[in-house]
């Protein structure tokens, strides 16, 4: 077995070299959270229609929520959508 180098940098010094690494964490953070909501949505057998209801908001809104492309959510809405499936959101600092 040949021993291997790296050469360069890792791929988060890279992302932060082209000034895109907090975007792209972001993206990903956001994108996680839409997935682990959808499934737990589906463990619980709660439609958009029902969860929008317990959520006290539009379809719309829940639609932007769940969409992981969509990266204007607020921590408001995202706590209220943990809360209502019976979850809490922790933020950290690091």
């Amino acid at each position: 077995m040949m021993n291997e180098q790296v050469v360069g940098s890792d791929f988060d010094s890279f992302l932060e070299e082209e000034g895109i690494l907090q975007e792209t964490e972001l993206v990903a953070v956001k994108r996680v959270l839409a997935m682990h909501l959808q499934k737990l949505m589906q463990e619980q057998r709660i439609s958009k229609v029902e969860m929008a209801r317990r959520m006290e908001t539009s379809r719309s809104a829940l639609n932007r929520l769940l969409d992981p492309k969509n990266e204007s959510v607020t921590l408001h809405t995202m706590d209220r959508a943990a809360y209502v499936l019976g979850k809490h959101l922790h933020l950290t600092l690091a």
